[in-house]
């Protein structure tokens, strides 16, 4: 029963995750043309592109788990296109959670492609002349090592925004940055132990989370609910303090965690 439950809840958490990307602006299919481009260079990248001149530095992905919005920290670290299907890519990582590391491996198979038919030019843009935008949407699957305790599997559906610029580079789209509620590379989906069967939420996200209820309190940015703080949060809240313990908090924040363990 609970093997049904798991998937009833995650083919939902697709059919609602669809249904709100399709309620964006107009588009176009680009789902054929998408297999020639790597999308690795979206997910991977460190630094991102702002505006016309800009880069910026690209954070580290903000992630909760449980309806409690345990902290999260997920790093990809390897994804590669398959060679033989370029709507897949195989991916290799680490979470932490809770100072528990486990690595991951599994797949992102891009089910959905859109063009928008107008770029979203920022107010105070010069434009973007002959610049492509759009989405993609997969499904992604990560399996944790069975070796390792407490583990299980994530699925759910990942939306990733890209750009084509006038040279027909691929990269990120960042071109809503300072858009208070910018965010990218939104994942929403569940983890199942393999153990007890059990289902947590899992959602995650540049800058901001997707659908995370009452845990994110930020208007300008991110910013952790008080409430929620104690699960996890500590260190990146006092990470915003502009004190020493702030500053130690921020050095934390960079730790390269997902190196510190095999």
């Amino acid at each position: 029963m609970k093997q049904i439950f798991v998937i009833i809840l995650v083919l939902s958490t697709r059919l609602l995750f669809g249904q709100a990307f399709d309620q964006d602006r107009a588009t176009s299919d680009f789902f054929t043309q998408i297999k020639n481009y790597d999308l690795s260079a979206v997910w991977l990248t460190d630094s991102i592109l702002a505006n016309e001149d800009e880069m910026r530095k690209r954070p580290r992905i903000l992630g909760f788990i449980g309806d409690d919005y345990q902290r999260l920290h997920i790093r990809f670290i390897s994804i590669i296109q398959n060679p033989f299907n370029p709507y897949e890519y195989f991916a290799y990582g680490k979470t932490k959670i809770d100072g528990n590391i486990r690595s991951f491996q599994g797949t992102i198979k891009v089910t959905k492609a859109q063009l928008y038919k107008e770029v979203d030019i920022p107010v105070d843009s010069d434009g973007l002349p002959n610049y492509k935008q759009g989405y993609v949407v997969c499904e992604v699957n990560l399996y944790q090592d069975r070796k390792e305790k407490s583990t299980g599997f994530f699925s759910g559906k990942l939306k990733t925004g890209f750009l084509i610029d006038d040279k027909g580079e691929f990269r990120y789209d960042a071109i809503s940055f300072y858009d208070a509620m910018f965010s990218n590379n939104d994942f929403v989906g569940a983890w199942i132990c393999y153990s007890t069967k059990s289902i947590k939420r899992v959602h995650w996200g540049d800058w901001r989370i997707p659908e995370s209820g009452d845990l994110d309190i930020g208007s300008g940015e991110f910013s952790v609910n008080e409430k929620y703080v104690k699960n996890g949060w500590e260190n990146y809240m006092i990470s915003f303090y502009d004190t020493p313990e702030g500053e130690k908090a921020r050095q934390k924040e960079k730790d390269q965690w997902w190196k510190n363990c095999p």
